[in-house]
């Protein structure tokens, strides 16, 4: 009785199991698989290597250089990976031309997404779209980039301004400010939906505040308190945008803006409608709000000003007469 089930037969020793030799299961193939592994292993080890001592630059070097750093020896392990396994396996270029052909028809069909996320990846790197630590908005996610990955862009999701509140998704947060939720969008959505970049060219947006203001009222002295409330609030700020601004007429086809406060006037039924219009950084947008209500609403108590309100007065009722008859078979005498 013969008790050799596992065998290695021919000359390039097969192996096989119960008479039934396996294909491609041989000496050969079990050598390059080991070597596959102990290759991989080796690149593992040499880009956590690499990636930490990134990281340990982080106090010397900007969080932007680094993470770029990290992208930069992911993408060289990565293509040193593919070389060697591909060198490795593949010993015929003949039979590497067939092979490579065969799989990425078949890749090309089944992972569309996938790869249309990889070539996104490549246009992301460029860094003419958004860079990591930008505030974007991107397949509906609006927040800060915290991460990149070949297939996957990582935000921290931002709330919304009341204006903005019935876009999707639905975020509780009414302002500019984190809502708590890490979400993730596929890099293949640059090819699908626009993308709003808040900092890349331009780390500035324009905000504006509205104030109601009675017709009755000093509607300048208004004005004066709101322009005096966004130019003591803003004035670093526009100094800073100036050579930004600059830099950006240069490099595209834009006139002249101005960055300084301005109010507008806009007439309703009820009341005058004040707009300042004023210029921010693209983050704390709610503090610096915050800090020019608190100062409006001081100033215009002390000058007697209020905020207009929809209000209405009844001025006068017409006469109402209430006539009572008596029901029918009854006499209005008992």
């Amino acid at each position: 009785m013969n008790h050799d089930w596992v065998q290695f037969v021919g000359p390039s020793h097969n192996l096989q199991i119960y008479g039934v030799k396996l294909l491609g299961v041989d000496a050969q193939n079990g050598r390059k698989l080991l070597f596959s592994i102990v290759f991989l292993l080796l690149l593992w080890v040499i880009r956590g290597v690499l990636q930490a001592a990134a990281k340990a630059m982080r106090s010397r070097e900007s969080r932007i250089a680094v993470f770029w750093t990290g992208q930069g020896v992911s993408l060289v392990t990565f293509a040193l990976g593919l070389l060697g396994l591909m060198s490795i396996w593949f010993d015929n270029p003949a039979r590497l031309a067939t092979g490579v052909g065969l799989v990425g028809a078949g890749l090309a069909f089944a992972l569309q997404k996938v790869i249309t996320s990889f070539a996104a990846y490549f246009i992301i790197l460029r860094g003419n779209t958004f860079n990591v630590g930008d505030r974007i908005a991107l397949g509906g996610v609006r927040g800060d980039v915290i991460s990149l990955s070949f297939f996957q862009t990582v935000i921290m999701e931002m709330g919304e301004p009341p204006s903005m509140q019935s876009a999707k998704p639905d975020v509780w947060v009414q302002s500019r400010q984190f809502s708590g939720r890490i979400v993730t969008v596929s890099n293949s959505t640059l090819f699908d939906a626009p993308v709003f970049n808040y900092t890349r060219d331009f780390p500035f947006l324009w905000e504006e505040m509205q104030l109601p203001i009675s017709y009755k009222d000093n509607r300048a002295a208004a004005e004066q308190i709101l322009l005096e409330a966004a130019q003591a609030e803003t004035v670093e700020i526009s100094t800073l945008a100036a050579p930004q601004l600059e830099h950006l007429r240069q490099k595209f086809l834009l006139e002249a803006i101005d960055l300084k406060p301005r109010v507008y006037w806009r007439l309703t039924d009820n009341w005058v409608e004040l707009t300042v219009r004023f210029l921010v950084k693209d983050h704390d947008i709610r503090g610096l709000k915050d800090r020019m209500s608190r100062r409006v609403i001081a100033e215009m108590d002390k000058a007697g000003i209020g905020i207009a309100s929809g209000t209405y007065e009844i001025v006068g009722m017409p006469p109402l007469e209430v006539k009572m008859e008596a029901p029918a078979g009854v006499s209005g005498r008992s």
